[in-house]
């Protein structure tokens, strides 16, 4: 498989593809038409059938998600868009918000016509100003035209869309924390059960759907299950965004069938930066086990990637070669994940403080040998005894790391500190980076 699938981020290139107009121009807003004149449940299934994932993390079925909501139940229903997107390395909604916001408009009223809601939300981080300007801007813009508001297009179906803007917290990206937020509370997750299906936002049924998620679903309906289900793997179907950075020569978004190679992937980017090799690297962001140049065939599909040994996740490629230092870079994604962690359980917010404080002297080269399964204990002890999965993500690298890089980790202890020169790596921004 060798052969990009630009859907999405097919008119990226285009000066005017953020615009209604020049979304129109592509076929934009047909979907809808076609959408709104089946039946809901038709539609719920027809997602279904297509075998659409949610591009999220999780990879759960997306029309199954919306197959869970109660109809029938006399409540409001709510349909609620994750874009607060804050996992290290992970880039693609926001180019995508920018490029192209209306398709995502576009899939929210198909989703909330589907789920029989007549309020939705896009829930966006803070920090890109630009971003949120551009897409209160498509808002503005699919009011006028009469695709939301009230009886969109003249079939009796009325929704409301508001876009809430929230502060920069990355425990918000998770569902019910986002949630939280968005009723004014702090955001920290919610225990569960209830699930969001039965008790979401204010306490009716709400469906919560990553960007991605939630722009696939215009395409599927214009052009059908089989043709959507004829791209990617047989349990990964369809499209994806695979987002490329680090020690490649040309970084970016690379949208894909699911099931293509980082070996492929590598090669359409134009390889590693000269002179140097691959060394390990991330298949859905930070928070996801390492992989090393032995994953490099491995099929970046979520059944794939779960079978050697880590997630799918957000794709987030992040590609390190032999001059990065992993201890280092552990070290700053565990900073992150401590910083990070809200407070609400003991097990995160201690756990990554002392994840944190083993880890800088490992760096440093002040610890001892015994410190390496400490660090394994710590992360036994935190991961899956949490409200939500920041703390699996914390331990995540670190297990990973301990496993294919152990006897770095013996070096730094060996030399008295870290045996690489941080001149000749550029790790501080790759693997520092928080946005």
């Amino acid at each position: 498989m060798s052969k990009l699938t630009p859907v999405l981020s097919a008119f990226w290139d285009e000066k005017d593809s953020f615009t209604i107009e020049g979304y129109k121009r592509n076929g934009g807003y047909k979907a809808i038409e076609k959408a709104l004149s089946m039946a809901p449940d038709d539609v719920i299934k027809t997602v279904k059938d297509s075998g659409l994932r949610g591009r999220g993390g999780a990879g759960f079925p997306t029309g199954m998600k919306w197959g869970f909501i109660p109809q029938g139940d006399n409540k409001e229903h709510y349909f609620v868009v994750n874009a607060d997107e804050s996992e290290p390395g992970t880039c693609k909604d926001t180019p995508l918000l920018m490029a192209n916001p209306h398709v995502l408009i576009e899939g929210i009223i198909i989703g909330s016509y589907a789920i029989r809601a007549n309020y939705a939300f896009i829930y966006i981080r803070g920090e890109i100003a630009h971003v949120v300007r551009r897409v209160q801007q498509a808002i503005e813009d699919a009011y006028k035209a009469g695709y939301l508001g009230k009886n969109i297009l003249g079939k009796g179906f009325d929704l409301e869309l508001v876009l809430h803007v929230g502060a920069g917290a990355y425990i918000c990206g998770e569902e019910t924390a986002l949630l939280d937020s968005l009723e004014g509370f702090r955001g920290q997750p919610r225990l569960r059960p209830p699930f969001p299906a039965i008790a979401g936002l204010y306490a009716r049924p709400t469906v919560v759907n990553n960007v991605e998620s939630v722009a696939s679903v215009p395409s599927i309906i214009n052009n059908g299950i089989e043709w959507f289900s004829s791209m990617g793997t047989e349990k990964s179907k369809g499209y994806t965004l695979y987002s490329l950075s680090g020690h490649v020569k040309n970084p970016g978004q690379f949208e894909a069938p699911l099931g293509i190679t980082l070996r492929e992937l590598i090669e359409m980017a134009g390889g590693m930066r000269s002179g140097h090799k691959l060394k390990f690297w991330t298949p859905g962001g930070s928070s996801t086990p390492l992989f090393t140049d032995a994953h490099l065939d491995t099929p970046l599909d979520y059944e794939g990637v779960a079978a050697a040994g880590s997630m799918l996740g957000t794709k987030a490629l992040q590609i390190f070669d032999e001059t990065v230092c992993v201890v280092r870079a552990v070290l700053r994604w565990t900073e992150f994940y401590k910083h990070e962690s809200c407070g609400k359980c003991t097990p995160c917010r201690e756990g990554t403080w002392w994840l944190v404080q083993i880890l800088k002297d490992l760096e440093s080269g002040k610890g001892e040998a015994a410190d390496l399964d400490k660090l394994l204990d710590l992360c036994d002890n935190i991961a899956g005894r949490s409200f939500c999965a920041l703390a699996d993500g914390a331990a995540s690298p670190i297990i990973s790391s301990l496993k294919y890089f152990r006897e770095e980790y013996l070096e730094h202890l060996r030399s008295g500190g870290c045996p690489f020169d941080p001149a000749k790596s550029t790790v501080f921004e790759l693997a520092g980076s928080e946005r």
